[in-house]
């Protein structure tokens, strides 16, 4: 038989067994753990900072406001910028609308001059029904959709979920784009959820008019009487001493030559 003593030594030992592997296996779990909630914290922290996938790419040329060409995957695609509309230049239907030629103009030049040209598709389809990518422009890491929204280049439009990932930032920049009137929000009604209307401007009301009736505002005409015109000629100013100047309509008025030279008028050819 085993005495008394012995036998108290070897329950000891045993409790002191049990005791150590409990306190290894809650270790272990505890370890196992806290892995996983580092591993969710980082996956999160990811997630809030928004680091999507940019594609650097090439510039083939400029297309439209909205529109541009770049080398993608080694040949050249056409790229539709997502979630905004410009004013056409050379639609086969709708021709040539107020503000187009600014918005083609603006674009062409900011994707000409970037050193870095990047694209990021959204979690959507990646092409429109003609074969264009979809995708957000980034030149030198500008959005040029914000850059287009901010002066009025351009109207939130075409928004399809799940391409929707900026569409709250490109409604506040317009928003503030509409309050300062800037470009297509110069002439109320123009741009609508339809589209553009270029019929609420009159029959010959073009951008270039409407920015030559804006140097007008809030000017003496009596000191003031140099006569800009614009017709099929271009844009031309009259002095007092012009054998057309009586029969001019005024357009608008400039107080010197040199203001209307630079406005981009010229003097009539004698």
């Amino acid at each position: 038989m085993i005495g008394e003593n012995e036998y108290m030594k070897k329950t000891s030992v045993f409790l002191l067994s049990w005791l150590l592997l409990l306190m290894m296996t809650g270790c272990s779990e505890n370890t196992t753990n806290n892995g996983s909630q580092q591993e969710e914290k980082t996956e999160t922290v990811a997630a809030e900072k928004h680091e999507f996938n940019r594609i650097k790419t090439e510039l083939s040329k400029g297309v439209d406001g909205d529109t541009i060409e770049v080398f993608y995957k080694g040949r050249p695609e056409k790229v539709r910028f997502l979630l905004v509309d410009s004013p056409e230049t050379s639609h086969p239907r709708l021709g040539k609308q107020p503000y187009g030629q600014e918005a083609k103009d603006f674009t062409t030049k900011i994707v000409e001059e970037a050193k870095n040209l990047e694209i990021e598709f959204d979690i959507g389809q990646k092409q429109d029904k003609y074969g264009r990518l979809l995708a957000y422009v980034y030149a030198d890491g500008k959005s040029v959709q914000e850059e287009l929204l901010k002066r009025g280049f351009a109207r939130v439009a075409y928004v399809y979920p799940p391409n929707t990932r900026y569409v709250d930032e490109f409604n506040l920049i317009q928003k503030q784009a509409q309050q300062e009137e800037a470009g297509i929000w110069e002439v109320e009604n123009y741009s609508r959820e339809d589209g553009f209307h270029p019929e609420v401007m009159g029959e010959s009301k073009t951008s270039s008019v409407l920015e030559t009736e804006k140097l007008s505002k809030n000017k003496k005409t009596a000191n003031c009487n140099i006569k800009g015109n614009i017709s099929s000629s271009g844009k031309i100013y009259h002095t007092p001493d012009s054998p057309w100047y009586q029969q001019t309509k005024a357009e608008v008025m400039f107080c010197s030559e040199e203001e209307a030279i630079k406005a981009g008028f010229r003097a009539p050819q004698r």
